[in-house]
């Protein structure tokens, strides 16, 4: 990250230089090793494109790491040869990082979490400790990237169904803003003059036509100011939270939005099984990625698998189940193979999840379509009723 330092240095003393750095407490010793005192540090706030060129690269880290090790170089050899290949400073910065950890003796996994979750996720740093007791790092991160892959696949998903209806708002509310913007004002003042019974819906029309006339700058930042109201309020966390509690409540939305966390609760815990964590640590560890609505789920279970219940009912105590879920749950138990299970119940989940959102997406466009082509056509009827009236009474 980029920080404004101001200094004092001596032989040359107050001084603003700008520096990268992973955080502030590294700007610091930097600055303290050469001699330096220093009186500010100010991150420097970069743009959204510039934030996301910043942000470190966590399954190219990964893969490249999997590949060196495959190829025979250590840990400590694999990392080295990724900070000298390494192009962008702040990635450089944050493997060098990783180095200086290890090199004082403590573990990766150890050095991982050190540099905090924005950069490592719990959920990584768990399966490389994990593979640090039985030794085999390679299978662990490749178990993660595959993890992460399927996760990345669901997400997409998601978001390539929802641009369509994304766009369709945007068009039509754009065609909708220039007929009630500009067209309508135009057709106020044609008919100001006409001295015309109009239907009551035709006059409220050119009402709003003539106030825009009047008030179209006032009217102009109003829109903007709410606009950008509503941009600063979903910008909030406590706005989020609750658009998300309203969400969860709505019927058939909420029960998906379940599944769609469940399965990647499931995933996360069948991952960390197979690289031999115990259940109850693992719950642990990927309970912070359930919603508000589901977490006291997971502690409600953890408690009670360590009273001795069967993982199956520890899952339904805790209402992390699905009827699928506790079926497979069982069998896992019989079978022993809980991780293998735990993946098939994602895997059941996220293909469920897939056809409901396709389903969605096919009902919702074109019920948008015909909500924005009936606005506009009202809009553009009312407008000319009045022309209609005359041609009749002309007949």
């Amino acid at each position: 990250m980029r920080y404004q330092v101001k200094a004092l240095r001596p032989g040359a003393g107050v001084t603003v230089l700008m520096m990268e750095a992973i955080d502030e407490s590294e700007a610091a010793v930097r600055l303290q090793r050469e001699g330096a005192q220093v009186l500010s540090i100010v991150a420097v706030r970069h743009g959204w494109l510039a934030a996301r060129r910043a942000r470190f690269p966590l399954l190219l880290f990964s893969q490249e790491l999997i590949a060196l090790l495959d190829a025979g170089l250590t840990l400590t050899e694999s990392l080295e040869t990724l900070a000298e290949k390494e192009s962008r400073p702040e990635s450089r910065q944050l493997i060098e990082r990783l180095l200086v950890t290890m090199r004082e003796g403590r573990p990766f996994s150890a050095a991982l979490a050190a540099q905090g979750e924005t950069f490592f996720p719990p959920l990584y740093a768990a399966t490389v400790r994990a593979a640090e007791s039985t030794g085999d790092l390679s299978p662990a991160l490749t178990r993660y990237v595959g993890y992460q892959n399927q996760i990345d696949t669901v997400k997409k998903k998601v978001l390539s169904a929802s641009i369509y209806p994304l766009l369709l708002i945007g068009v039509g509310t754009l065609v909708i803003g220039f007929l009630l913007g500009y067209v309508v004002p135009r057709f106020a003042s044609v008919y100001a003059d006409a001295g015309r019974d109009l239907p009551w819906m035709s006059r409220a029309l050119l009402s709003w036509g003539e106030a825009v006339q009047a008030h179209g700058v006032l009217i102009a930042l109003g829109a903007l100011g709410l606009i950008a109201g509503l941009g600063i309020a979903l910008a909030q966390p406590v706005t989020r939270a609750a658009l998300t509690r309203l969400a969860w409540r709505t019927p058939g939305i909420g029960e998906h939005l379940r599944t769609f966390e469940l399965a990647r609760f499931y995933r996360s815990i069948g991952m960390l099984l197979s690289g031999g964590i115990p259940i109850v640590s693992a719950l642990g560890m990927v309970s912070g990625l359930l919603s508000a609505q589901l977490r006291s789920g997971a502690g409600i279970t953890i408690e009670a698998m360590r009273r001795g219940e069967t993982i199956s009912a520890a899952f339904a105590r805790g209402e992390l189940t699905t009827p699928v879920a506790a079926r497979l749950l069982r069998v896992g138990e019989k079978s022993g193979r809980m991780g293998e299970m735990m993946d098939r119940i994602a895997i059941f989940h996220d293909e469920e999840m897939a056809r409901w959102v396709d389903w969605f997406t096919r009902l919702f466009e074109p019920l948008l379509m015909i909500f924005i082509g009936l606005t506009i056509g009202l809009i553009v009827v009312l407008l000319y009723m009045p022309i209609f009236e005359l041609a009749g009474s002309i007949q």
